[in-house]
């Protein structure tokens, strides 16, 4: 008689239909949509995130190698300290406003991205932006993963200096050494069960990174300070540029600092779904810039100091902890465990910012098949390998402009979300019919004409600064006023968006999708969502609520 594990084995590399997640009972969506629990609204029970659960998640996120590096490129066109402290203070703020209000979205509804994604789009143009959303997260999952294997090679050489005299037997056209793969391997295969964690129970990984990371780097920027007898002469510095050129360049590194977030910008309900308060989420709008900007800051302090015993600029903390390895048995220990709180601070980033928003997405896309795990499994080999990030790195300046420069459609989707919840739709949407392909968010073929104007308006000037900032001069040129315009192409992008959707929506309105109260349920089958008043306002004090059940036939 043959064992349960090895028959289920059996079925598992037999059987397609083995797969298959088990149909949510009493699911929102028709008998003939597939739908699993990760993709319906979240239950009472996962609606765990708090105020604090929300800072710990923005401080986790932001404190990284990335944000600690910002300064360097503001002060790289030209500009100085004086400059890359508001551009990035005020950028994150320009970027926390949608962040809020998208958030909200989620908060309120409990339901992801790409579900909320209907009412605006409609139920299949709402695809593209899923896709799209899913692409770019695998690519930078996979990008961050090959950065943060440094971390993996400090770590290694702190514990055994032989470790950096292993030979090379990679050819060149690899994009990388053999040390690198051993580093860039462990680093995925370490980071892999960390991505399974499902994002409610992610709230011990937060603390322990709000811990780890600011302690490695306020430890860094005070041995580097002490070094150096000072803070250095990067606080002397004054800006290269002046007149128009400067004002340009000004808003030029303020997008670069919004298009850092533009991504979450979208898809931040798929974080704020499990808060326990529609209110609790609105700490991201002081945090966020706040948080940002510190770290930004101790990257600046530290890069300063540590040109004077260096001789040059070192804007990778990973460089400078590759500097205490010369330090004998304590300075390699002491490299070792900062080297380990940026590997946490950057495995961190990469499941809060890439990895779960890239599972949502799979999710809503193959329902039948995908679920959040499953999705974060799929989403870790096509970007650890498929992808080849280490190659992308090494060798295509060009692809990464144009990631960089995604911001250009990430800008108007954000956008479009905003205007449709909270300036055409009032707050009131039919949670049910963002599951019902043939509900009232079908819109004409499924696709919400609004919309695709709203989206295509703002992005088709921005194309030849997007083609110019891949390409170079030399093979794309515009005038100075195309120019121009791209260095603020997320802001434009999302502000011309709003108003063009809302003037559209109230010139031709989508009448069927305008509703009076927010629908929660069918007609007798109830969201296992909390009656609570901020979550709800004037819903349920109308008893339209989850206590106060509307029928869909009762709304029309």
């Amino acid at each position: 008689m043959k064992r349960p594990l090895t028959t289920n084995l059996r079925r598992r590399f037999t059987s397609l239909s083995s797969w298959e997640l088990p149909k949510q009972t009493g699911a929102l969506a028709p008998s003939h949509v597939w739908t699993n629990r990760d993709m319906d609204p979240t239950p009472i029970e996962d609606q765990t995130w708090d105020t604090w659960n929300i800072l710990a998640y923005w401080a986790t996120d932001t404190i990284n190698l990335a944000t600690w590096q910002t300064a360097s490129a503001i002060l790289a066109v030209g500009l100085s300290w004086r400059e890359a402290i508001p551009i990035m203070i005020v950028g994150n703020f320009c970027v926390a406003i949608p962040l809020v209000l998208n958030g909200a979205i989620g908060a309120k509804l409990h339901v992801p991205f790409s579900v909320i994604a209907t009412s605006s789009f409609g139920y299949y143009l709402r695809y593209f932006c899923i896709v799209s959303r899913a692409i770019l997260a695998m690519f930078w999952l996979g990008i961050q993963g090959a950065n943060g294997a440094q971390c993996i090679t400090i770590m290694l050489r702190a514990w055994a200096p032989s470790y950096n005299d292993i030979p090379n037997h990679l050819h060149e056209s690899a994009g990388i050494t053999t040390q690198g793969m051993i580093s860039y391997f462990l680093f995925w295969i370490i980071q892999l069960p960390l991505l399974l964690i499902h994002p409610t129970k992610l709230r011990p990984l937060f603390w322990v990174k709000l811990i780890a990371a600011p302690v490695a780097a306020i430890a860094m920027m005070g041995w580097c300070v002490n070094k150096a007898g000072g803070g250095g002469d990067i606080f002397a510095l004054r800006a290269t540029t002046s007149g128009p050129e400067y004002a340009w360049l000004w808003l030029s590194c303020m997008s670069s600092v919004t298009g850092n977030w533009s991504t979450l910008a979208v898809n931040i309900p798929d974080f704020t779904r499990y808060a326990k308060s529609a209110k609790g989420q609105y700490i991201q709008l002081p945090a966020m810039p706040i948080i940002f900007t510190v770290c930004g800051v101790l990257g600046i302090v530290t890069t300063s100091a540590s040109k004077v015993f260096s001789g040059e600029y070192l804007w990778n903390p990973l460089e400078i902890l590759a500097l205490w390895l010369e330090y004998g048995p304590g300075g390699r220990c002491a490299a070792f465990f900062a080297a380990l709180a940026w590997y946490i601070a950057q495995v961190g980033t990469n499941i809060t910012a890439n990895s779960i928003s890239a599972a949502n997405d799979l999710t809503v896309l193959c329902p039948r098949w995908i679920n959040i795990k499953r999705g974060c499994i799929i989403a870790a080999i096509i970007a650890g390998w498929a992808l080849v990030p280490w190659k992308i790195l090494s060798s295509a300046q060009t692809f990464l402009a144009f990631m960089g420069g995604y911001a250009v459609f990430l800008g108007p989707m954000a956008g479009i979300m905003v205007s449709d919840y909270w300036l055409v739709k009032k707050g009131h949407i039919d949670i049910p019919g963002l599951y019902n392909p043939d509900g009232r968010y079908r819109y004409v073929g499924g696709c919400n004409w609004r919309a695709a104007v709203a989206f295509i308006v703002p992005v088709a000037p921005l194309l030849p600064g997007l083609g110019l900032s891949i390409s170079g001069p030399s093979a794309v040129r515009i005038n100075d006023g195309v120019t121009n315009l791209y260095t603020f192409n997320w802001l434009f992008g999302f502000v011309t968006s709003i108003v063009l959707y809302a003037a559209l929506s109230y010139d031709v309105p989508a009448r069927g999708t305008l509703l009076m109260d927010t629908i929660w349920d069918l007609d007798d089958t109830a969201i296992e969502v909390q009656a609570r008043e901020d979550d709800f306002g004037a819903e349920k004090a109308s008893g339209t609520g989850p206590s106060g059940k509307i029928g869909i036939s009762e709304a029309k």
